[in-house]
């Protein structure tokens, strides 16, 4: 588009390219006047307060991400949602940088100049609105002279590859919070077994073909990630299946001993030690697990490429619920059975309401994206022959 302004003219210009989400906004501005001309240029991005419509529900309260981010001078990357803004509006400047609204699998962001000196700023207005915009340093043009200003601006999904190429740190509104480290690496591996790319970094292998079905490359990488902890994993369940073996005569001394607690927790303590049964270690290795799995339960949270993808019969997008709730009803199967391979607690109240911890999970997996809960059916399903092996070994044994 064309306008001329005070003998001046100027041509706003929209680049697009094939196949990508970046836009490149720019205007050529000639200074046709007798005086000089000089001017700014200033992008924003304007959001109301209606939730996030690709947002899963926030059972576990675990809820992706909405708000604005950007790249501050002592940040690489610095998030706001829209109450700390209310609360206090942002100000910043910085050589190149960005600002983004982040979304469940979607960002848009303003990418003005990497060599200029931006201002940035972030504020709610009065109307209600949350805005986040940039200002560039300004241009200036003696009588008759030419020049051109411009930004980049993206609108698309949080493809973590891309982002990284367009401008340092915008990968990161992929978020994987203080887990990133071990996300990473577990992302990697899904999407290598997925389309047959590693890519660590900046740098990228293509053995040519993956497996093209996402649901499948979750199960492999399910399957990976317990075997790495295959040993850890037999350490903590030849512990439960010996405090199982142990129940009848726990039940045995609650009787003699009743309410001598004193007394109870010495005698418990002798059998620990003759029958060589470590009490915490059931739990230990599984503790030491759970950074990993709630790593992997981010990666699976935050990814796009699962968004509208297939896997089989019903399920055409792993990144939606299952229409028929079978994925979540067999996970709680997976979650009662698991549980009847543990030792029940001691004590009775602790029992009941272990008894009703898989009945509350497949509530709350019912609205989970698919691809999530299969990820949780495929471990329990795995956890559980392991144990289940493991369990009828030790029982058999003298």
């Amino acid at each position: 588009s064309m306008n001329r302004s005070r003998n001046s003219s100027f041509v706003k210009r929209f680049t697009f390219q094939r196949g990508e989400y970046v836009v490149d906004v720019e205007y050529l501005v000639t200074n046709n006047s007798e005086h000089p001309w000089q001017a700014a240029l200033f992008g924003q991005l304007k959001r109301d307060n209606r939730p996030d419509p690709g947002a899963v529900g926030g059972a576990l309260g675990i809820k992706p991400f909405i708000g604005f981010a950007t790249r501050t001078t002592d940040e690489p990357y610095q998030k706001f949602t829209f109450a700390d803004i209310e609360e206090k509006p942002y100000e910043g400047a910085n050589k190149g940088g960005w600002v983004a609204l982040v979304q469940h699998y979607f960002i848009s962001a303003w990418i003005p100049s990497a060599d200029a000196q931006n201002t940035f700023s972030m504020l709610k207005t009065a109307a209600g609105d949350n805005i986040a915009r940039f200002t560039s340093p300004e241009l200036k043009l003696a009588p008759g002279a030419t020049g051109s200003i411009g930004a980049q601006f993206y609108a698309g999904p949080k493809d973590q590859f891309r982002l990284r190429q367009i401008a340092p740190g915008l990968d990161l509104t992929v978020d994987y919070g203080w887990l990133w480290w071990i996300a990473q690496p577990l992302f990697a591996l899904l999407f290598f077994f997925a389309t047959g790319r590693l890519r660590i970094g900046d740098w990228e292998l293509d053995i040519g073909a993956g497996i093209g079905n996402w649901g499948v490359a979750i199960i492999l990488l399910t399957l990976l990630v317990k075997g790495a902890f295959f040993h850890l994993s037999a350490t903590s369940y030849r512990s439960m299946a010996k405090m199982r073996k142990l129940q009848p005569k726990m039940l045995e001394l609650r009787e003699r001993y009743g309410e001598d607690r004193q007394k109870l927790s010495q005698e418990t303590m002798d059998l620990y030690r003759k029958e060589k049964v470590n009490p915490l270690g059931g739990c230990l290795p599984i503790l030491i697990q759970m950074p990993v799995f709630l790593s992997l339960y981010w990666v699976l949270l935050e990814s796009v490429e699962l968004r509208h993808a297939p896997f089989m019969l019903w399920i055409d997008d792993l990144s939606a619920m299952d229409p028929y709730f079978v994925l979540p009803l067999l996970m709680g199967a997976s979650m009662y059975f698991q549980q009847k391979l543990n030792p029940p607690p001691p004590d009775p109240m602790q029992a009941k309401v272990f008894q009703f911890m898989p009945i509350i999970f497949t509530v709350f997996f019912l609205f989970f994206p698919a691809g999530l809960v299969l990820y949780w059916l495929v471990n329990n399903v795995l956890s559980m022959a392991q144990q289940w092996v493991i369990t009828r070994r030790i029982e058999k044994a003298p």
